[in-house]
């Protein structure tokens, strides 16, 4: 049986790193807002339909 041989912190050891997109739109504040008004609606028709 042939031994393995471990690579410890190599590229694939780590979390990927985010495109300048990406961290465009999680840092624009009125984006942000209005996901979390989106988010809102939803949960809101989650519970509402639940309470009829």
């Amino acid at each position: 049986m042939k031994d393995v041989i471990r690579r410890g912190y190599t590229q694939e050891s780590y979390a990927p790193m985010p495109t300048k997109s990406t961290v465009f739109w999680r840092k624009f504040i009125p984006w942000q807002a209005w996901r979390f008004i989106v988010l809102n609606v939803k949960i809101l028709k989650i519970v509402v339909g639940g309470h009829s």
